[in-house]
C-alpha cells in the first residue's frame, strides 16, 4: 500500500474540524512521501493547512455544503501547544474577567505559555500566544492558578475580600478551602503589596 493510501485511510478515521499535527503520520512512509500525500490532499481538498505542520479535515456545512468549516484559531494553538509539550493558559486579564475582578473583556484571544510567542490566524480570527516566565504558568488546571495570573495584572488597591470571595464561588471553591488558598498564593513571586493584601484576606477570614 502507498504512502498516500495509508494516509488516506487513517484520515477517513479521524475526527473533521479537529486540528492535527502530520508528525503522527511519519510512521506511514518516510517522511518525504508522507510530505508530499499532504501536499497532494491540500490541492485536492482532502485536507486544510491551517498552520506550519499542522493540518484540519475540512468539514461541510450541513446548510450549505459547498462551505467547509476548518477549525478555529484557539484550536489550532492548542494542537500545536499540544505538539510540542508546552503549556497553555488563558492570559492574567482573561482570568479577571472571567473572575469577576475586572468588568472589560479583552479585546483579543491570548495566551500565556513557556513555548515562543507567535500568532495563529484562521480566517478572521486570531490568537496570540505570548511566552511568559513559568512561574505565572503555575497549577494551569487548578483555582489558585486562575487567581495568581488575575492578581499578576491587577491593582491590589482595586481589590477587595469581596471581590476576592466572588472570584471564589466563581471557581466553585468551598469556604474551607479559602484560607489554603491564600496562604498558597503568599509562597508565589507576587508583589510585595499584593502578598500584604492576601495576608489581610487571610487574617479577616480567620
Amino acid at each position: 500500500m502507498s504512502a498516500l493510501a495509508k494516509v488516506l485511510s487513517r484520515l477517513h478515521r479521524m475526527q473533521r474540524s479537529k486540528p492535527f499535527s502530520i508528525t503522527g503520520f511519519y510512521t506511514l512512509g518516510t517522511r518525504t512521501s508522507v510530505q508530499k500525500s499532504f501536499s497532494r490532499l491540500a490541492q485536492s481538498g482532502e485536507v486544510v493547512r491551517v498552520s506550519k505542520g499542522i493540518y484540519v479535515r475540512p468539514k461541510p456545512l450541513k446548510s450549505i455544503p459547498s462551505i467547509k468549516i476548518t477549525a478555529s484559531a484557539e484550536q489550532v494553538a492548542r494542537a500545536w501547544a499540544k505538539e510540542h509539550h508546552y503549556k497553555l493558559v488563558p492570559q492574567g486579564l482573561e482570568e479577571a474577567y472571567r473572575l469577576g475582578l475586572q468588568t472589560q473583556a479583552p479585546i483579543q484571544t491570548v495566551f500565556w505559555s513557556n513555548g515562543p510567542s507567535r500568532l495563529f490566524k484562521v480566517e478572521n480570527e486570531t490568537v496570540e500566544i505570548r511566552h511568559i516566565s513559568e512561574r505565572k504558568l503555575r497549577w494551569p488546571k487548578l483555582a489558585e492558578g486562575a487567581l495568581l495570573r488575575s492578581l499578576s495584572v491587577l491593582s491590589p488597591s482595586a481589590i477587595g475580600l469581596e471581590e476576592i470571595i466572588g472570584a471564589f464561588k466563581r471557581l466553585t471553591v468551598r469556604e474551607s478551602e479559602f484560607i489554603p488558598i491564600l496562604q498558597k498564593l503568599q509562597t508565589t513571586p507576587l508583589p510585595h503589596a499584593w502578598q500584604a493584601k492576601l495576608k489581610q484576606f487571610e487574617r479577616t477570614l480567620a
